[in-house]
């Protein structure tokens, strides 16, 4: 599994919805898997505020993935884009 790097909500979203997906699984189905309500999995792929630290946990663990941090690169966040 490569690196992924994300500097926003929107951005862990989208990598949330790729992991997602690359393991086949629906919103329901991680939803289930994390404890949460499908409507938390939504919210989190579409970058919406509000959505706590140990949820967000709770579908990384499910999804097994794990959150690394790291001093910010030099590469402009218009760089990182271009990596989704």
């Amino acid at each position: 599994m490569s690196l992924a790097i994300a500097r926003s909500a929107s951005q862990v979203g989208r990598l949330v919805q790729r992991f997602r997906q690359e393991r086949g699984l629906t919103q329901m189905e991680l939803a289930q898997l994390a404890g949460q309500r499908q409507e938390m999995i939504s919210k989190i792929e579409t970058g919406q505020g509000g959505v706590k630290l140990a949820t967000l946990f709770d579908v990384l663990a499910a999804l097994g993935l794990e959150m690394t941090l790291a001093p910010r690169s030099q590469s402009s966040a218009a760089d990182i884009e271009d990596i989704f």
